[in-house]
């Protein structure tokens, strides 16, 4: 919880991307836009923590003017926003294997996110000579869905999380948004009770269960919600720069 944190002692922003620091158009918001670079102005680090790759990730942050870290593919990568690679978490190749198959048997769309490429229904023969980063699943089908999550969970090989109600993300096992900004405060020499962190998928729970103020987003799937500290307005509605001036006590 935050009670313990004033206002003034906030020294980090972890923003998750999709449905939370862009709006469904994948804008940043001006309101968005002003509330991050004044927070950057007034000493307040502000992180990106998304499941994107850093090749769709960087471009925001560079066009934001980002000066810490960024934490991709849901915590498998820390780089510095210059774009050094200073952490990275890959997928044992029979896991990657395991799921594909898995992706077969139900006939669900899948992802499968390489060091280098993204894979969407076209899974590489040669596939031991990528570097795993991520697969996912992506279906309507509650039932099928339901069956996946049983069939990787039984030896709690792998971290599975959302970044949608219909789909499936798994990284490797132990790999969240909470462990990477854990890792970001120790390089900043800041605690987990001095970060903000906003999301509205499951991947983003661990994250705002962990931070001093963990917000959801007015979008956020109600498991979010129900382990916030605070709720923002929607992701169309301005509701980062919403908190961001609450929660910095600008409002």
């Amino acid at each position: 919880m935050a009670e313990n944190v004033t206002r003034k002692d906030y020294k980090l922003i972890a923003l998750d991307m999709d449905g939370t620091m862009l709006n469904p158009r994948e804008e940043v918001s001006d309101a968005n836009r002003q509330a991050i670079q004044r927070a950057q102005e007034e000493g307040v680090d502000v992180i990106l923590s998304t499941g994107r790759g850093i090749r769709t990730c960087k471009p925001y942050a560079d066009d934001l003017g980002l000066r810490s870290f960024l934490v991709t593919v849901n915590g498998s990568e820390i780089w510095t926003a210059g774009g050094e690679l200073l952490e990275r978490v890959l997928i044992e190749d029979d896991l990657i294997k395991k799921m594909k198959g898995l992706a077969d048997e139900y006939d669900t769309h899948y992802w499968a996110v390489s060091t280098e490429h993204v894979f969407r229904g076209n899974f590489p023969a040669n596939m031991e000579e990528y570097d795993w980063l991520k697969f996912g699943f992506d279906t309507f089908d509650d039932a099928k869905r339901e069956a996946i999550v049983k069939a990787l969970s039984d030896k709690n090989e792998l971290e599975l999380s959302n970044s949608s109600p219909t789909n499936i993300e798994v990284n490797a096992v132990g790999i969240n948004k909470a462990e990477a900004v854990q890792k970001v405060c120790d390089r900043l020499g800041i605690n987990m009770e001095q970060v903000i962190a906003m999301g509205d998928s499951l991947n983003d729970i661990k994250m705002i269960e962990a931070v001093g103020c963990g917000v959801a987003m007015g979008n956020a799937q109600d498991a979010v919600k129900e382990v916030a500290n605070y709720q923002t307005d929607t992701n169309e509605a301005d509701g980062v720069a919403k908190a961001i001036h609450h929660l910095l006590g600008w409002s």
